[in-house]
C-alpha cells in the first residue's frame, strides 16, 4: 500500500540523490514557497496527513507555478535576444498571466494569443493580462496553435526578436524548474507518501517526477487531469520527464507505467464548474482559509477529497497537495461559485 513509503529521503534507496547541473534562470519568484499542514481540513475529511505546497505564492502577479518555469524560460529568451515573449492559452489564461507579468518585469513586450472570442466583460486573469500591458489577440473560431505560429511569424518579421513559449511553459528547460522545486520541498523535510497536483499540459508533473529520481523523493506524484484523458496525457509526460532528465544529465529513464495520472473528475469538460469543483473551493476556503481556482486546483482538490472519501488514500496516509495558483480566476467563475457547495 502506498501508506507504507514513508520514507523521501535519499538514504540508500533506489533512486539515490544525485547532483545536478543547473541551468541559467532569472529570479523572479518568491522561493522557496512554504509548506503548510491543513490540520482542520484532515479533521473534515476524517482522512489522511494533508499538507500543502504554497505555489500560489510564487510572488509574481498573483503567483502560481508557471512563475518557476519562467524563471528557466526567460533565461533562454534573454540568451537568444528575445525582445517580445509570445505564448497562448485560454482566455483564464494562469500562465499568459504570469508571462505578461514576467515580461513587464523585464521590460519585454508580450503577446498573448487567447482561445475563443473576446468576452463581452474582461475579468480575472484576462484583466490582469491587460493591466500588464499585454498585446491580446482572439483566436475566434482559428486554431489557437496556428494563429500563435502566424503571429510569431509576422513579430520577426517585423523586427521584435519574438521568443515563443509553448503552451503551459511545458518545453523541457520549463518543466525542469519543477525538478529544482522537488529539490526544494525535500529539503524543507516534510515526509510525504504522495504528492497529488492538477495537470494540463504536463510540464508541473514531469518536472517533480524527473526530481523524484535525481533527488531520491519516493513516494507516487499523481496527477488530476483537469482536461485531457490519461492516455493522451501520460505519454507525453512520459517523454518530457525523460527530456528533462536528460537536460539535467541524467541517463535514467521512466516508463510510461511509472506515470500516474487520473482523468476520472474531467466532469462537464474544461473550465465547466460542477459540484465537485464548487465543493474543494468551499472546503479549503472554510477550512483553512485556503483558496483555489475552479479550473485546475478546485478540480484536483476535489479528486483529493474523493479519493479520502472512497478510501483509495488511507487515513493513515500523509499526503501534500501541491497548490499550484490560479486564483484570479475566482472572480471570473464568480456567477458559479455563488451558488454555495
Amino acid at each position: 500500500m502506498v501508506g507504507e513509503r514513508r520514507h523521501t529521503h535519499p538514504v540508500e534507496t533506489e533512486y539515490p540523490a544525485m547532483k545536478t547541473p543547473s541551468l541559467p534562470r532569472v529570479p523572479l519568484a518568491h522561493l522557496p514557497t512554504p509548506v503548510e499542514p491543513m490540520p482542520r481540513l484532515s479533521s473534515h475529511l476524517a482522512g489522511p496527513k494533508l499538507w500543502v505546497k504554497r505555489d500560489d505564492q510564487t510572488g509574481l502577479a498573483f503567483g502560481g507555478n508557471k512563475t518557476r518555469k519562467l524563471e528557466f524560460l526567460l533565461a533562454e529568451a534573454q540568451a537568444h535576444g528575445a525582445r517580445t515573449l509570445l505564448t497562448r492559452g485560454a482566455v483564464q489564461s494562469n500562465h499568459c498571466r504570469q508571462t505578461a507579468a514576467a515580461a513587464a518585469r523585464l521590460g519585454l513586450d508580450c503577446i498573448l494569443v487567447l482561445g475563443g472570442e473576446r468576452p463581452p466583460e474582461i475579468t480575472g486573469n484576462a484583466l490582469i493580462d491587460q493591466l500588464l500591458g499585454a498585446e491580446m489577440r482572439w483566436a475566434g473560431e482559428a486554431d489557437p496553435e496556428t494563429l500563435l505560429e502566424e503571429t510569431f511569424q509576422q513579430a520577426w518579421a517585423d523586427g521584435r526578436r519574438p521568443y515563443r513559449i509553448p503552451y503551459g511553459g511545458s518545453s523541457p528547460v520549463g518543466a525542469a524548474a519543477y525538478a529544482a522545486a522537488m529539490a526544494e520541498f525535500m529539503k524543507q523535510d516534510i515526509e510525504v507518501d504522495r504528492i497529488v497536483l492538477a495537470t494540463s499540459s504536463g510540464g508541473t508533473q514531469a518536472g517533480l517526477l524527473a526530481g523524484a529520481r535525481l533527488h531520491g523523493f519516493r513516494g507516487s506524484i499523481l496527477g488530476i487531469s483537469v482536461d485531457k484523458p490519461a492516455a493522451e496525457l501520460k505519454p507525453v509526460i512520459t517523454e518530457l520527464t525523460n527530456q528533462v532528465l536528460g537536460l539535467l544529465g541524467s541517463s535514467d529513464r521512466v516508463e510510461e507505467e511509472e506515470v500516474l495520472v487520473s482523468d476520472a473528475y474531467l466532469g462537464g469538460g474544461y473550465a465547466v464548474v460542477g459540484e465537485l469543483e464548487r465543493e474543494a473551493v468551499y472546503a479549503f476556503a472554510r477550512t483553512e482559509g485556503l483558496l483555489l481556482d475552479p479550473v485546475y486546483t478546485g478540480r484536483a482538490a476535489g479528486g483529493l477529497m474523493d479519493l479520502i472519501a472512497r478510501g483509495e488514500i488511507g487515513p493513515e496516509e500523509r499526503v501534500l497537495f501541491w497548490h499550484t495558483g490560479g486564483t484570479p480566476a475566482l472572480f471570473a467563475f464568480a456567477r458559479d461559485l455563488a451558488e454555495g457547495p
